[in-house]
C-alpha cells in the first residue's frame, strides 16, 4: 500500500493545470493532473488505498466539477474535493457541499491559501459530507450575519447569489458606489477574504438556521 499523499488535479486549462502541479510539487506534495474528469475516472487511481485529495474546476467540457462529485458519490468513492471556481453561485455551492465538496478556491488562485488547504486536507485524510465547520463556528457566522444592517443583509444575499455590484445597485435602487461600499463592509464584518468565503458563509448560515427550525 502506497502511503504517500497525493493531490489529483482536473482542469481543462493546461496553463492552470501545470501551474497547480508545479506549485504543489514546490512544497513536496505529489500530484497528478488530468485534462478531463473522464480521464481521472478511467485511470482507476481513485480506487487506490492512499491518502489523497482532489482539485477540480467547476466548469469543464464533458464532466464538470459538480458532475464529477455526483459520479464519485454514485460509485461510492470518498475523496476530499476542493472545487476551483471563477464566480460565486449559492445554489451551486449548496449542491456541491451536499455532494461532499469541502471548500472552494477562486480564480485567480491564491498560492499560499491553496497550499495550506491541500496540506490540511491531506493531513486530515478524511472528509465529512456537508459543511466542514463545527457548531461553534457556524454560530459565530450566524451572529456576524445578524449584526449586519437590514440593507447589508440584502446585499449579502444578492452578491452570494452571483449578482455583480451593478446588478445589486439596479435591483435595490442604489448607486454602484453604495453597493461597493456595502460589499466592502460585509466582507469585513463577516471576516471573508473573497466571494467564495462569503458564499460558504451563507451556505453555513442557511444550514444552521435549517437545523434550528427542524
Amino acid at each position: 500500500m502506497n502511503t504517500t499523499p497525493i493531490a489529483y488535479i482536473v482542469d481543462d486549462d493546461p496553463a492552470l493545470r501545470d501551474a497547480l502541479s508545479l506549485l504543489l510539487e514546490s512544497v513536496e506534495i505529489e500530484s497528478k493532473a488530468f485534462a478531463r474528469a473522464e480521464d481521472l475516472l478511467q485511470s482507476g487511481l481513485l480506487h487506490a488505498p492512499r491518502p489523497a485529495c482532489l482539485l477540480a474546476d467547476v466548469r469543464m467540457p464533458g464532466i464538470s466539477g459538480i458532475a464529477l462529485l455526483e459520479r464519485l458519490r454514485e460509485d461510492g468513492i470518498r475523496i476530499p474535493t476542493i472545487l476551483i471556481t471563477g464566480y460565486g453561485d449559492i445554489p451551486m455551492a449548496v449542491r456541491a457541499m451536499k455532494l461532499g465538496a469541502i471548500d472552494f478556491i477562486t480564480k485567480p488562485v491564491n498560492h499560499q491559501a491553496l497550499i495550506d488547504l491541500v496540506q490540511d486536507t491531506l493531513r486530515a485524510n478524511a472528509v465529512t459530507p456537508g459543511l466542514a465547520v463545527d457548531d461553534e463556528e457556524a454560530d459565530d457566522l450566524l451572529k456576524r450575519f445578524n449584526e449586519l444592517t437590514p440593507r447589508q443583509q440584502q446585499v449579502f444575499r444578492s452578491i452570494t447569489a452571483g449578482q455583480s455590484n451593478k446588478e445589486v445597485a439596479d435591483a435595490l435602487g442604489i448607486s454602484v458606489r453604495t453597493a461597493e461600499f456595502h460589499r466592502a463592509r460585509i466582507m469585513k464584518k463577516m471576516d471573508a477574504h473573497n466571494l467564495a468565503d462569503l458564499t460558504l458563509a451563507r451556505v453555513t448560515i442557511e444550514s444552521r438556521l435549517g437545523q434550528r427550525g427542524a
